[in-house]
């Protein structure tokens, strides 16, 4: 991208799938530096040596920085000569937030506070911050987190614009597959340990996108986003059901075993609310709900007005457009992850013993 020719990316949480996939797609271009923030050393170790040996001549453009978010310091640290950000580094479990709520609110709420304090600060041109569907009518602790992480962005992007120097924005996300905590590679683990499928329940419905289309989502963020901007991927959904028969389609069928709905799942996820639909702007591939620019003077509306229609539905996986097993295999097949996994199928004898 010539936005990034000669400039410096900073990727928090740049081990996690979405950093990786960022540093692969951006790795080749004209950017000057990205640089890859993370509390992770073990991961940073082996994406540098990998990087060495599959990329040499780019390698040394990547730099690897230890550091939490939750820590301003390091933060500040890693932000001076920055010019873009994509905030990636977060909590996404939600069994383990459900457990350890604090620990969510310390990253991805103080962490995301910190980062966009420092991108001020520094005067950083651009930060792109990624939520989550589960920040939409939130039902646990992930999600409300992510939700109280969304009014973090909205607020400092307020402050970033009065300043005129940093435009801060935010995509939200229904389920990558393939991603850290994906269900599919559990899935094709167990068939290739010859155990049934866990499917929580059969009817719940997920949107299904790949990393690639993430990773172009956040292009398009930095491209087009005005400060407060929220960017939502339109994105097809299939049930769990039809997505276990898909996995089991393409590497075995080893039978399902219905284990009931974990810790503070929904049946279906929100990408964007009733409320949001009202004000959205659909940009074709994607949909952006402005930031809401009323100031705290709240009298003035009763005088002037300000009304939206709110009959709008919520866009939801239950709503939006609905895979079939044939479709969702296509799906599955746009990954790198399953793609390669059924090249190791051919040459793995518990695969070839179903």
């Amino acid at each position: 991208m010539d936005k990034f020719a000669g400039s410096t990316l900073l990727i928090t949480g740049g081990t996690g799938s979405f950093g990786q996939t960022v540093l692969k797609k951006l790795l080749c271009s004209n950017i000057g530096e990205i640089r890859i923030f993370s509390r992770d050393e073990k991961k940073q170790d082996d994406m540098r040596h990998d990087l060495q040996r599959l990329h040499p001549e780019q390698a040394a453009k990547v730099k690897f920085y230890i550091g939490d978010v939750r820590n301003s310091q390091s933060v500040r640290d890693v932000m001076v000569g920055v010019d873009y950000v994509f905030h990636a580094a977060a909590l996404k479990q939600v069994p383990s937030c459900e457990f350890f709520p604090m620990e969510a609110v310390r990253t991805n709420i103080y962490g995301t506070d910190n980062v966009l304090h420092a991108a001020i600060q520094e005067k950083v041109k651009s930060v792109v911050c990624l939520s989550t569907d589960k920040a939409a009518y939130p039902i646990n602790a992930m999600g409300t987190s992510k939700a109280m992480m969304e009014h973090v962005v909205r607020a400092n992007a307020r402050v970033a614009a009065e300043k005129g120097e940093t435009v801060i924005c935010c995509t939200r996300y229904g389920n990558v597959m393939c991603s850290r905590g994906s269900v599919i590679p559990l899935f094709i683990e167990q068939i290739r340990n010859k155990k049934p499928v866990t499917v929580t329940n059969p009817d719940m419905t997920r949107f299904l996108m790949n990393l690639d289309e993430a990773v172009d989502l956040v292009c398009y963020a930095f491209e087009h986003g005005r400060p407060g901007d929220l960017f939502i991927q339109k994105s097809p959904a299939s049930t769990i059901n039809v997505l276990a028969d898909a996995v089991q389609e393409l590497f075995g069928n080893t039978g399902k075993k219905i284990i009931g709905t974990r810790h503070g799942e929904k049946l279906f996820e929100t990408l964007m609310t009733c409320e949001e639909c009202a004000r959205s702007v659909d940009m074709g591939n994607y949909y952006c709900v402005p930031a809401d620019t009323r100031d705290l003077n709240y009298d003035k509306y009763f005088f002037n007005g300000q009304l939206n229609n709110t009959n709008n539905e919520a866009y939801t996986s239950h709503n939006t457009e609905r895979l079939d097993l044939e479709k969702t295999i296509e799906k599955l097949l746009t990954t790198d992850y399953v793609r390669e996994s059924l090249k190791k199928k051919e040459n793995d004898s518990d695969f070839n013993d179903l």
